[in-house]
């Protein structure tokens, strides 16, 4: 990454907060669902695709207080700082026999306003491919293509957790695009 190195971002984000970051930049695997009925609000979509973009995927489950105690903050971070190249999607990944209802995570998403595509990992196969283990997880993919960081945890605007992942983000959003 020009400009923004690993050396730069980690103390960033391990500075006082308990923040899992990828031990070596990684290549995070592919989106496990390509089915059409996978996805909400997009068509399916690949980090391929993605790629020249900041993402950050977010692990959540409709029926998780600690996912929707954290909505606002991601709907503040798709504000102020998508038209700036920040793409987020989610990916439900059911914590609860209930949740694993495609119909009832649709209802959710409309429930919750989220505008922003959702892949519904009904199997836990993207969870698994991402070594995740609580709901919520951030994981930070910067314009390379290349796993920055997977920050498990409830997030709110202005907390301090929060902006330090602010501020990763607006540094991997000032890195130049491959």
């Amino acid at each position: 990454m020009k400009g923004i190195t690993r050396t730069v971002l980690l103390p960033l984000l391990l500075t006082g907060a308990a923040l899992a970051v990828a031990s070596a930049p990684t290549t995070p695997p592919e989106f496990t669902h390509r089915h059409a009925t996978d996805w909400i609000n997009s068509d399916p979509l690949t980090l391929a695709s993605l790629k020249g973009k900041v993402v950050m995927v977010e692990f959540w489950a409709f029926e998780c207080v600690n996912c929707v105690n954290s909505r606002k903050w991601v709907e503040s971070l798709a504000q102020a700082r998508g038209p700036a190249g920040l793409v987020i999607i989610g990916v439900h990944t059911p914590e609860l026999p209930e949740e694993r209802d495609a119909d009832a995570v649709r209802n959710a998403v409309e429930r919750l306003g989220i505008h922003y595509p959702v892949m519904i990992d009904g199997d836990a196969s993207y969870w698994r491919a991402l070594h995740t283990q609580y709901w919520p997880t951030f994981c930070l993919i910067g314009r390379d293509g290349v796993l920055y960081a997977s920050v498990p945890g409830e997030m709110h605007v202005g907390d301090e957790r929060a902006k330090k992942v602010e501020a990763a983000i607006d540094l991997l959003l000032k890195a130049p695009a491959a």
